[in-house]
């Protein structure tokens, strides 16, 4: 077997793996969004904080949607042997990983920023749909009781919501659970933003996500050169 027809069968067997893994989290992408209920209920709290971030359900189905995409590229590309569909390949792979990096310097550099732009959405929704929307209301319970935290920012964000305006009190967490949940005692309360909560918990963790971050991109920068040395000896054949 020759070096071309080895790296073309790796590329194959790599993309099908592509192929499959976006399948698999459009399928989960679609069940979260169907029944989030059970989502939640086996995937527990990791996901349910990061549904605040980002609507999990489609940022699944967004990722797995990609992932297919590309794995049809790369994989069939290769196996037809079309210079047409390996450019297209290394075109999506690099825009990609371009958006990775300036998100990555985004998200290092402006992390106050970020923060504004979630408060400013998530803020509304917290007074409005808290109390009132059963899986908003369930997935922030688990958040708040998992990082002991209480809202986006704290105890404010529910100040003249619905839920104060229906109880006349604060949600438990943002008290340390004493009771009953007031303005003096949610000021007295330790607790604080999950926002800067899973931020803490990020920063603890960031050996790990740098780990994963860093064998994402030398994926990324190997698929391109791979896809890349077929594109330039195909004329060679």
């Amino acid at each position: 077997m020759g070096c071309f027809t080895f790296i073309k069968v790796m590329m194959i067997l790599f993309n099908l793996a592509i192929f499959l893994s976006g399948g698999t989290l459009l399928g989960v992408g679609i069940w979260a969004t169907v029944d989030q209920k059970s989502f939640l209920d086996i995937f527990g709290t990791l996901s349910s904080s990061i549904l605040h971030v980002v609507n999990v359900s489609y940022f699944l189905i967004a990722v797995g949607a990609i992932l297919l995409v590309i794995g049809f590229l790369g994989c069939y590309g290769a196996q037809k042997e079309s210079k047409c569909l390996l450019m297209m390949f290394f075109s999506v792979v690099l825009i990609i990983f371009i958006a990775e990096v300036a998100a990555a310097v985004v998200a290092l550099v402006y992390t106050g920023i970020a923060e504004t732009l979630l408060s400013n959405t998530v803020t509304p929704l917290l007074k409005e749909k808290y109390g009132v929307d059963e899986h908003l209301t369930h997935n922030w319970n688990v958040t708040m009781k998992e990082f002991r935290c209480c809202g986006l920012n704290n105890y404010t964000d529910f100040t003249n919501s619905t839920w104060y305006h229906m109880y006349n009190t604060y949600p438990g967490p943002c008290c340390e659970d004493r009771e009953p949940c007031n303005d003096t005692l949610a000021a007295e309360s330790k607790a604080k933003g999950c926002f800067n909560q899973i931020l803490e918990e990020i920063r603890t963790n960031s050996g790990v996500v740098g780990g994963v971050a860093a064998g994402i991109a030398a994926l990324e920068i190997a698929a391109m050169a791979v896809s890349m040395y077929l594109y330039c000896h195909l004329d060679q054949k």
